[in-house]
């Protein structure tokens, strides 16, 4: 059961079973450094957010090819030199798998095998000009390399010094139970967290699948998309697409295409949001957010930004999670009818007479 204190405006967990400490609010570089902001907005937002309580900022290798995890590295560095934090005070994490060369990804510069977690970490702390990250995630699953290679590769990287814990993104809980396994039989660490998806329209894995290996294992979650790749921002409304938004991208076309089909349902949903939103005194975003922190599993939920207001408005979303009472809550579900149906005692009960 991870640990909360409280500080300023800010929430903090422990991140898993560990003593690191997470705001509950972070800060991520996907789609926004180097494809929608230049190194003086990075910075600004990233200053602005460590003020605000933000201690853990989030990027992978993969982000604009490599070039947010430069650019975020320029900004943390520039706030060295102004004096606005130290090592000490800031998480920084990165992600290992898709590799930083787009289309020119040879067959061994991506994946989670032992020579691509090496040299990937490698070219990550170089690119952001680190001598380590706080974590390092394996960003996906890879059918090709076994678990016990990549908790392997993983601890060599602890040892080295490259990076202080390690974790896992997107991962079965089938995937995360056996690198446990491997780990506890080896002598070896485990992964601490795992950093999923997680919004009102997508619910299932964080709340059920996972619900054994928070128990077992202790496992912390950094949540990424609480906005639904933006949607629930409420933005999109009457298909709308803003000017300078991820979906007015070419580079994120196919984000376009599938927000204004499969998902059109989510943007619908989101409108019957907005009333309760509006009761709250707080935008649905702000609600969604907290709706993300609100649940005891998450150790912090990763926000992007743009622009400095965005950021501020983001961050309000911390005081909105204890208006969301069980009554609110039951609201959203019932808006949504995304809530996953899953009665353990049921499920137990029907094990016993043989019908599941």
């Amino acid at each position: 059961m991870q640990q909360t204190i409280s500080s300023g405006s800010m929430t903090y967990n422990t991140l898993g079973k560990s003593g690191l400490l997470v705001s509950k609010l972070s800060l991520g570089a996907w789609v926004s450094f180097d494809d929608q902001i230049g190194l003086d907005t990075a910075y600004a937002i990233m200053k602005r957010a460590y003020e605000l309580g933000c201690n853990l900022f989030d990027n992978a290798e993969s982000y604009a090819s490599g070039k947010a995890e430069v650019m975020m590295g320029q900004a943390f560095h520039r706030g060295l030199k102004d004096g606005v934090w130290t090592r000490e005070d800031v998480v920084l994490t990165t992600k290992l798998f898709g590799g930083a060369r787009g289309d020119q990804n040879t067959l061994n510069s991506k994946g989670c095998s032992r020579k691509h977690i090496v040299e990937g970490i490698e070219a990550s702390l170089k690119r952001m000009d680190l001598e380590y990250v706080d974590v390092v995630f394996c960003h996906r699953p890879d059918p090709l390399t076994p678990i016990e290679e990549t908790v392997r590769a993983m601890n060599h990287v602890i040892d080295r010094g490259y990076a202080y814990y390690w974790g896992t993104s997107e991962w079965s809980a089938q995937e995360i139970t056996e690198a446990c396994r491997v780990a506890d039989r080896n002598g070896l660490i485990r992964p601490l967290c795992e950093q999923p998806q997680y919004n009102i329209f997508h619910r299932h894995r964080v709340e059920i699948e996972y619900e054994p290996l928070y128990r077992e294992f202790g496992l912390g979650t950094t949540i990424w998309s609480p906005l639904a790749w933006g949607i629930l921002s409420g933005k999109y409304s009457g298909k709308n697409i803003p000017e300078g938004s991820r979906l007015s991208l070419e580079k994120y076309k196919w984000l376009k295409d599938t927000a204004f089909s499969e998902r059109e349902w989510q943007i619908e949903k989101t409108d019957q949001l907005k009333p309760i939103a509006q009761e709250l005194g707080c935008s649905v975003a702000q609600l969604a957010i907290a709706w993300c922190a609100a649940n005891p599993n998450v150790s912090t939920v990763i926000t992007g930004a743009t622009r400095l207001e965005q950021l501020e408005e983001n961050f309000k979303a911390v005081s909105i999670v204890p208006k969301l009472t069980p009554e609110v809550m039951s609201r959203i579900d019932k808006i949504a009818q995304t809530k996953p149906d899953y009665d353990p005692e049921k499920k137990m009960a029907c094990r016993v007479r043989g019908i599941a």
